[in-house]
């Protein structure tokens, strides 16, 4: 019989490296043509990345997102990147990204400035021009204001910042400190149904709330949350290294190593819970690892719920539940006194 049960995980989880240092670097150059060019060293790997930061950039230079050009991952000509670890990229790159069309910009304010009579701190830059604020008749074209920036003015519109999370080295004594900038939160819900009598775990609906600052972009939040669940489920129910009696795995290759395909997956509902960091390039912390953090705890909390068994080794597949779920009625048979 299939038997149905509901767990819930929570989970907090810090943004950087503990304590060390993990800085980024960017450099932005705005073009004669109103365009931007990003040069960053983090690198891309299927998260989206590159264009948060391309996003980050245009936010900060008022053009759109596809007027920015990026550069990545040459370490022999990029600025300097920690890298693509710690799920940091949006926070430190994006800080560090941040402040250098930050730079960038204040060029061209310095510029546009006289050429529409007011001072730089009048102006802002907004819809691929730089306009006075309120009055947004008075404007000059960013790529006009760049072109005078550098073939006029000899002062190329160029940005170049680093960023590093500031923390607090923890005490040897008394444990007090901030080993980390920032922290992100979540909770995810799972629902399953367990076979009592085969062990088969299915995952049929997954609801999870993660606060990772403000989206940058939602839709790739979304996207990563998912793609987080997915590894939380193979984690929970399918992946395991094997090996055998000399220490050799037994599993290498994707024939044999069992992970969740796209029929595996449940219904999953996503909710970000938008609160924005001060501390972050726009309000933005962060959403990589902590994704499939939850999954794995609220599945096993599910099948206990459902079935009254608590599995304590990952994997929980068919047959370890299976075993558990005969142990527990052995267990409650002994219980029974005899009449």
């Amino acid at each position: 019989m299939k038997r149905r049960g509901r767990g819930i995980a929570c989970m907090w989880y810090p943004i950087g490296f503990t304590v060390s240092a993990n800085p980024s670097a960017a450099t932005v150059k705005v073009n004669e043509d109103g365009t931007a060019t990003l040069l960053t060293g983090t690198v891309e790997t299927g998260q989206g990345s590159l264009t948060v930061l391309a996003q980050i950039a245009a936010e900060e230079l008022g053009i759109a997102t596809d007027d920015v050009h990026v550069l990545s991952a040459d370490t022999d000509a990029m600025p300097m990147d920690t890298g693509a670890i710690a799920s940091r990229t949006t926070y430190v790159t994006g800080n560090a990204v941040r402040l250098a069309a930050e730079q960038a910009r204040l060029i061209l304010f310095e510029i546009a400035a006289p050429m529409l009579g007011v001072k730089p701190a009048q102006l802002e830059a907004r819809d691929r021009k730089i306009q006075v604020k309120g009055y947004p008749q008075r404007n000059a074209a960013i790529g006009e204001v760049a072109h005078r920036s550098q073939v006029v003015m000899g002062q190329p519109a160029i940005g170049s910042a680093s960023w590093n999370p500031p923390t607090v080295a923890m005490d040897p004594l008394t444990g007090q400190g901030k080993p980390f900038s920032t922290y992100v939160y979540a909770t995810q819900i799972a629902e399953v149904d367990v076979d009592d009598e085969t062990g088969e775990v299915e995952v049929l609906r997954i609801v999870a709330a993660h606060d990772c600052g403000r989206p940058i972009n939602p839709m790739r939040v979304e996207g990563q949350v998912e793609g987080g669940i997915s590894m939380g489920i193979g984690f929970a129910l399918q992946e395991q290294i094997l090996f055998d009696g000399a220490g050799v795995q037994v599993n290498p290759n994707l024939a044999n190593y069992i992970m969740p395909t796209s029929l595996d997956m449940p219904e999953i509902e996503v909710d970000i819970v938008d609160s924005y960091d001060p501390t972050g390039p726009f309000g933005a912390k962060g959403v990589g690892e902590p994704t499939s953090v939850p999954t794995a705890a609220a599945v096993l909390n599910a099948i206990h719920d459902a079935v009254g068994v608590r599995i304590t080794s990952l994997p929980a597949t068919a047959e370890k539940v299976l075993a558990a779920i005969k142990q527990e009625r052995a267990h409650n048979t002994k219980r029974i006194p005899a009449r």
